[in-house]
């Protein structure tokens, strides 16, 4: 554990040195922001939950940010108990909120990575939605690391779960045909 603290440590301070900027750091806010309790997910779900042809994939989305988040926030957190990276190195600067709870795994990126994996899994005729999502997505996880409120190994197990739990959600809806279903692809036998 000492030597990923101290890679993290080291990929931290190097953004602190060369990458943040006066420039860099209201956008880097905007993005952690827009990420806080998956609300950006949570209003793409929605979104795409009236609309037949995405109904699944919004559906799908919002089942998997509230696995991940079952996991993460409610499970993973309290046991690891990781303290934030601000909270161990007391010189650095947050920018912006410094929030409370632990640190492992970030919580911003494993709702990120859950909400696209299902978007390229369920629509993927629809790629600019997909790559659009991901984009942001990936934002949002480097602002945490930008922002000091998460370490970079944080992130990566944010999106290693946000993944798993978006795969186990679409296997679900595949193998229930949930999927098909919702989309209406599925007729009922009367």
């Amino acid at each position: 554990m000492d030597i990923i603290q101290s890679i993290d440590f080291q990929i931290l301070d190097f953004i602190q040195e060369f990458i943040r900027s006066a420039f860099l750091d209201p956008i880097m806010r905007v993005f952690s922001y827009i990420g806080e309790i998956g609300a950006i997910w949570i209003l793409l779900g929605i979104t795409l939950l009236f609309f037949r042809k995405t109904r699944a994939a919004g559906l799908g989305v919002l089942a998997a940010i509230a696995l991940s988040f079952l996991a993460g926030e409610l499970c993973i957190k309290n046991v690891v108990a990781r303290p934030r990276p601000f909270l161990i190195n007391t010189s650095a600067h947050v920018n912006g909120h410094a929030p409370s709870g632990y640190s492992f795994p970030s919580g911003h990126t494993s709702s990120s990575f859950a909400a696209v994996t299902v978007l390229f899994a369920m629509l993927r005729d629809k790629k600019w939605i997909c790559f659009s999502a991901l984009a942001v997505a990936v934002l949002i996880a480097f602002s945490r690391i930008y922002n000091y409120v998460h370490y970079p190994s944080d992130v990566l197990c944010g999106m290693l779960l946000g993944i798993i739990s978006a795969i186990i959600i679409v296997f679900i809806f595949k193998k229930t045909k949930l999927d098909k279903k919702l989309s209406g692809d599925l007729k009922y036998k009367s």
